[in-house]
């Protein structure tokens, strides 16, 4: 796996060069915004880690960018920043997953290999998955809502997505969301969680009928043929 990581701390790219060494990852370290942006720009990467503070360009804005050519590659947002609304920035700009420092290496090339594991599963047959006002091809990894096209779901929201439709009515808790969807042991705050659903009700839902419900003291379900009365 071809890693692109824009991080101007030249510790922690160390770090990280070990880590991938030891799981077979090509990674590519640049120190500066704006000159990963133009990597990014002219070589193929599978993952992008991303930090959020940089010289040249600021993470977030380098995000956005990639995101304007790019809406399919998955980044991790790697940063010291922790709050919510830092968190739903991040996530607004196209960011798939948030990692706070000091972090784990272990943790993070776990949520690595789990965010391209399910991304890159595709193995070229057509899969479409039609659940009546939803359907979703899993091998164009193209959303439709009522036969149009959404187009502008990050990867992450496309899984989660995927996953509700194939098991629509069914409650789920957020640990159990997070287990299924992001592939692996969380160590972290399950808001991450709220913060998709919130994306994907702005994204897919119509009027009052959000498909997304949430079941107060528990979890969510997808559930296209109730009308709720939620934010």
């Amino acid at each position: 796996m071809k890693v692109l990581v824009i991080e101007d701390n030249e510790s922690v790219c160390s770090m990280l060069d070990m880590f991938f060494s030891k799981e077979n990852f090509e990674g590519k370290f640049i120190h500066n915004g704006l000159d990963g942006y133009q990597e990014f720009l002219f070589h193929h990467y599978d993952l992008i880690v991303l930090d959020w503070m940089l010289p040249g360009m600021d993470g977030i804005t380098v995000c956005r960018k990639i995101r304007e050519k790019n809406k399919q590659i998955p980044i991790i947002m790697l940063t010291a920043k922790d709050s919510e609304s830092d968190q739903v920035l991040g996530l607004e700009m196209g960011a798939d997953d948030y990692v706070t420092k000091p972090f784990s290496p272990l943790a993070l090339t776990a949520r690595m290999k789990a965010i391209t594991r399910r991304f890159y599963t595709q193995n070229g047959e057509e899969e479409v998955i039609d659940a009546g006002a939803v359907e979703i091809n899993k091998e164009t990894r193209e959303v439709f809502i009522h036969g149009k096209l959404i187009s502008n779901l990050t990867p992450k929201e496309f899984d989660i997505l995927s996953f509700f439709v194939q098991h629509p009515k069914q409650v789920f808790t957020r640990e159990q969301i997070l287990d299924q969807v992001w592939g692996f042991q969380f160590y972290g705050d399950d808001r991450t969680v709220d913060v998709h659903i919130k994306r994907l009700r702005r994204k897919i839902g119509r009027d009052n009928q959000p498909f997304f419900h949430t079941i107060w003291g528990v979890g969510y379900k997808f559930d296209e043929t109730v009308v709720a009365n939620e934010n």
